[in-house]
């Protein structure tokens, strides 16, 4: 099933699984998919592993396969272009299809030390292009989008006009990174819809439940980190287990916050975490089913 059909009936609650690292048991992300899937969300999309490049594709085509033919639930693959050529990606997308896998995440993909850019897809609309020339009309193909404007762009008028463009490649819907200000995303989302933009558009959710993860989101997103985000953290970050307790909470207040204004959808970045997604999507399933 192509997941951009579900906005059309429903608020949408997705989650995000990665795999396993070298250094851990595939086992482990069996368990975790196993134990998300019980959760009944809408899909389950599933990152490309550490590096990006063509070595990787074998864990997502199968953490996929299992999400879509065994679970039965929709999966989206990520393809981040920036380590593939165009030969390697093209074998990707036909090991997908060959699974009946019909929904991928188009997307650039960060620069990782000590592994050289192929140099063939500079930008994820020229991924989301060549998937539409590669097998024509069968994939649904989701895009990126940042709602405090992506770290590289100019200014939120230039994020947005590459933003257009990538959706006249053949993005069908729209995946945020991940915020902890839902003025944030409405921001966003105005500025977007008066540009034109009239797809769906997914938030995108992580809760922090440790004083670490929020350190290291900062990090690696320059996402914003509101005040009250900021004095929980101070508050709780010693105490694993009130910290825990207290950012399923203001996750949970976030969704709430988001639904009440009509959100598209609600992509949860799970981080293979089945337990802190489960406190979750009991507070949240029963407002968006």
């Amino acid at each position: 099933m192509k997941v951009n059909e579900l906005f059309a009936h429903k608020t949408v609650f997705s989650f995000e699984v990665y795999p396993a690292k070298k250094t851990a048991p595939i086992q482990v992300v069996y368990d975790a998919v196993d134990a998300l899937a019980g959760l009944g969300p809408d899909f389950i999309s599933v990152t490309y592993g550490a590096g990006g490049g063509a070595a990787n594709a074998a864990a997502t085509v199968e953490i996929a396969s299992l999400i879509e033919n065994t679970y039965h639930l929709p999966a989206v693959a990520h393809l981040p272009g920036i380590n593939l050529t165009r030969a390697e990606l093209g074998d990707l997308l036909m090991r997908l299809a060959a699974h009946r896998l019909e929904n991928v995440l188009a997307l650039r993909g960060d620069v990782t030390p000590g592994t050289k850019p192929t140099g063939e897809f500079a930008h994820a609309s020229e991924v989301a292009e060549f998937i539409g020339q590669h097998i024509p009309d069968y994939f649904n193909i989701i895009g990126a989008c940042y709602p405090e404007v992506h770290p590289e762009a100019t200014s939120a008028e230039d994020d947005l006009r590459w933003l257009r463009h990538k959706i006249e490649a053949g993005v069908d819907q729209l995946a945020t990174q991940l915020f902890f200000d839902n003025r944030h995303f409405y921001e966003f989302l105005q500025r977007a819809r008066e540009a034109g933009i009239t797809i769906p558009i997914e938030a995108g959710i992580m809760p922090v439940v440790n004083a670490r993860q929020a350190a290291r989101m900062v990090e690696l997103c320059g996402t914003n980190i509101p005040p009250d985000f900021a004095e929980l953290v101070e508050r709780y970050g010693d105490d694993d287990a009130e910290m825990r307790r207290a950012g399923i909470d203001y996750a949970i207040t976030q969704i709430i916050d988001l639904i009440e204004h009509d959100v598209d959808g609600v992509h949860l970045y799970t981080m293979n975490d089945p337990k802190t997604a489960a406190a979750i999507a009991d507070v949240i399933k029963p407002l968006t089913d």
